[in-house]
């Protein structure tokens, strides 16, 4: 049976690109496409493909937080991150989400079906210019907060984003189905957590962070 494989990236070009690439051979068959990081935990769940290609930064939902939550509910799903990013950082939060390979996006096309092959085989896979975590069970394991993301929860990342991207916290309140009173109050959290006064420095940390793509700002 063929690897049935969901492309997961908000640029029209890359998931087209990819599907070329992979629809190309025999052994693969691109089952959907989703948009971003909300998209792909729906398409995830009701797809149930084997392999995942995941971009990082995807308005809404960005792609670590997207493969955090597919593989609580899909845990044999095998995600393959694509990013502009190769900080330690980004490859340790990837990794801690659950990802089984990382690479980076300016040589994604041959590694993407090396990394396929790889993780298929219940293999880790780091592509070019990716430096592999030196312990990849601390990197699933540990407590310890390695970054100041770390520090937030789900939610909180979630709301990091929204306002990132500009979103009021009416809108924010909306799509998470809280109230606005709540937003505000996950927006000082925040603040307070990440020792932060203002908005714009919410924004900077976010960006920094690939927590939202910087095109989006």
């Amino acid at each position: 049976m063929p690897v049935r494989i969901l492309i997961a990236d908000d640029h029209a070009v890359v998931r087209e690109g990819l599907r070329m690439i992979l629809e190309s051979l025999e052994e693969m068959i691109v089952v959907g496409e989703a948009l971003d990081g909300r998209d792909a935990i729906e398409k995830a769940v009701a797809l149930k493909p084997d392999v995942i290609v995941m971009d990082i930064a995807m308005p809404e939902m960005n792609g670590i937080e997207a493969t955090r939550m597919i593989c609580e509910r899909l845990p044999s799903v095998k995600i393959i991150i694509l990013s502009m990013h190769h900080t330690n950082e980004h490859i340790f939060r990837a990794m801690q989400a659950g990802a089984h390979a990382y690479l980076l996006k300016e040589s994604a096309g041959a590694w993407v079906v090396k990394a396929i092959h790889a993780v298929m085989k219940g293999q880790h896979y780091f592509g070019a210019g990716v430096e592999a975590p030196s312990r990849l069970s601390y990197a699933r394991n540990s407590h310890r907060c390695a970054s100041p993301l770390e520090s937030l929860s789900q939610r909180e990342r979630e709301v990091l984003q929204f306002v990132a991207e500009g979103k009021t916290s009416a809108e924010i309140a909306e799509i998470l189905s809280l109230s606005p009173k709540s937003v505000e109050t996950y927006r000082s959290r925040l603040m307070l957590k990440l020792n932060v006064n203002n908005i714009p420095s919410l924004v900077k940390f976010a960006l920094l962070h690939g927590i939202t793509p910087a095109d989006n700002n």
